[in-house]
């Protein structure tokens, strides 16, 4: 087969998984101010969009680890083809897609990654990954960061609740707590996780297509990934966010615990700073892991609320099988592909056919922006009014109680005299 035409065949399978990536990881950031009805749903997606594609331009330091640490590649390492790249993405587009009909907030980094090296240890062997930087890049971030992630959430819940509690001076009673604020908090953080997201995801798909231009002799071992390849991934993954996502957002947002302004705000400023400093140091890190631990972290920090465990226990097998059922698909795609140009053909028609499948099989049961979570305090939406319309609306107020006060005061003068008689 033409190196040219498979080139750009990974290309355009790498974008596709990364817009996929898009919508599956949406609900990492704006599932829980959703929840709390602290943004209108098509509204959270669109500020998700744009955040993420900004944040894709902020660093690159994830996408070396991807093409320059995982896979050995170059003179010193092996000779890995877009026929493998090929194959792995496959594995990783197919686990995205099963797992997004399920609801499970699964890592697209970790299908992504077991596809790769389940496609590279069956058409090159297991001297094409490096282990090393596998566990220490992967394996130990994904172990460790929801377990950091969850306990700084819960902490912080505990802080919020604490600080924030009002009580009755003489009587040590518990009066009406106030804690809007943190719903006009939560626009902030959720923004911060939108970005932080697109420093280390978007970056993913960078390395997956600087990895096929090094593969293809026409880049650097070693090189970062280019301009167009930054811009290209930046678009593909602000599109799918806008995409929406609804059912992992269903399940972020209601399935694993109730969650409030004060959870919320806490359960997103842990994630941000865990995918941030994951970002700097070039951890190729699961946001979906770092956000579902945040928010059980939160629901266990909140008297009174509950934890719902079996939806937790389901999330925990997906975590627990992503990466080596990614790895079995693409392995058996390697596989196939290593057969030629008959055997690529079969394996792209057969994975377009399963997605399709599973995307026709969803509107079956359809979740969409109106139905994703039901929101008790929706009324309570933020809305920032303009200066002009708050002037306005101050100056009807003046009207009506000058009105109000001018209509009055002859009844009240009537009863100052009666009185006075």
């Amino acid at each position: 087969m033409d190196i040219t035409f498979m080139v750009a065949l990974v290309i355009a399978l790498a974008l596709f998984f990364d817009f996929t990536n898009g919508f599956h990881d949406t609900a990492n950031a704006m599932a829980t101010p959703i929840a709390t009805g602290a943004i209108k749903p098509k509204t959270a997606v669109t500020l998700a969009a744009i955040l993420n594609l900004v944040g894709a331009f902020l660093s690159t330091e994830v996408a070396k680890t991807v093409s320059g640490g995982i896979i050995r590649e170059g003179s010193d390492g092996v000779l890995i083809t877009p026929d493998i790249i090929f194959a792995g993405l496959m594995g990783a587009i197919l686990w995205n897609m099963i797992t997004w009909l399920k609801g499970l907030p699964s890592s697209s980094s970790h299908a992504l990654f077991g596809g790769l090296i389940g496609a590279a240890i069956a058409g090159i062997g297991f001297n094409s990954v490096n282990l090393e930087t596998l566990l220490q890049k992967v394996i130990l971030p994904a172990i460790f960061a929801p377990l950091i992630a969850g306990i700084v959430a819960y902490i912080c819940t505990r802080l919020a609740y604490a600080l924030t509690a009002r009580h009755d001076p003489e009587t040590g009673s518990k009066l009406t707590q106030k804690r809007g604020g943190f719903r006009t908090g939560q626009i902030f953080t959720s923004s911060l996780v939108a970005l932080a997201h697109g420093t280390n995801d978007a970056q993913k798909t960078m390395g997956i297509i600087t990895l096929v231009l090094i593969s293809a002799g026409t880049q650097a071992p070693g090189s970062g990934p280019q301009f167009w390849v930054i811009a290209a991934c930046a678009v593909a993954i602000a599109v799918g966010t806008y995409a929406g996502g609804w059912r992992i957002i269903r399940t972020m947002g209601s399935g694993l615990t109730e969650v409030k302004p004060a959870q919320g705000f806490a359960a997103e400023t842990s994630t941000a700073s865990a995918i941030l400093a994951s970002s700097h140091l070039g951890f190729a890190l699961s946001t979906t892991q770092v956000a579902s631990g945040s928010v059980i972290g939160s629901g266990m920090g909140r008297r009174g609320t509950t934890v719902r465990w079996n939806m937790v226990g389901k999330i925990a097998l997906g975590w627990l099988f992503t990466l080596p059922a990614a790895g079995i698909v693409g392995a058996l795609t390697a596989l196939l592909v290593k057969t030629g140009v008959v055997g690529v053909a079969i394996a792209a028609v057969a994975g377009t056919a399963a997605v399709l499948f599973m995307f026709f099989y969803s509107r079956k049961s359809h979740v969409g922006h109106h139905n994703a979570v039901e929101v008790e305090e929706a009324g309570q939406t933020v809305r920032f009014a303009k200066k002009k319309a708050l002037a306005r609306a101050r100056a009807r107020a003046k009207a009506e109680a000058t009105a109000t006060s001018t209509a009055t005061s002859p009844a009240t003068a009537d009863e100052q005299k009666d009185a006075q008689r």
